[in-house]
C-alpha cells in the first residue's frame, strides 16, 4: 500500500523560504511521477510542481517558476519542494501525490492522473 506523508508546513512571512517534504512508502507498488498540488482558501486545488522518479525531470506551474524547486532523493522515497520568496497568495494546503507506474501516460498537471495522495500540510504566508 502506497503511503505519502507531507511535512514542513508552517507560518512564515512574505519573502521567506520554506521546505516541504513528502515521504513515500511504495510497498509493492511503483510510481512514475510525484507531484505537489495546493488548495488555497476558497479555491480549487491546483498543480504546483512535479518530478519523474526515474529521470528526475521537473515540471512547474507558471506561478512558481523561479521560486520553487522540486527534487527527489536517490532512493526515490523523499520528494522535497523548496519554496522561496513566498507570497501571501501561496497560502494553501499543499498536497503530495503520486501517479502509478502502471499508467502508460501521465499529464503531470492533471489531478485525475494521480492515484495516491497525502493528507496535506498547511502553509500560511503573512504579509
Amino acid at each position: 500500500q502506497v503511503q505519502l506523508v507531507e511535512s514542513g508546513g508552517g507560518v512564515v512571512q512574505a519573502g521567506d523560504s520554506l521546505s516541504l517534504s513528502c515521504a513515500a512508502s511504495w510497498g509493492t507498488s511503483s510510481a512514475y511521477v510525484v507531484g505537489w498540488f495546493r488548495q488555497g482558501p476558497g479555491k480549487d486545488r491546483e498543480f504546483v510542481a512535479a518530478i519523474t522518479l526515474l529521470g528526475a525531470s521537473q515540471y512547474y506551474s507558471d506561478f512558481v517558476k523561479g521560486r520553487f524547486t522540486i527534487s527527489r532523493d536517490p532512493a526515490k522515497t523523499m520528494v522535497t519542494l523548496q519554496m522561496s520568496n513566498l507570497k501571501p497568495e501561496d497560502t494553501a494546503v499543499y498536497y503530495c501525490a503520486a501517479a502509478s507506474g502502471d499508467r502508460s501516460e501521465v499529464k503531470v498537471e492533471e489531478e485525475s492522473h494521480y492515484d495516491y495522495w497525502g493528507q496535506g500540510t498547511q502553509v500560511t504566508v503573512s504579509s
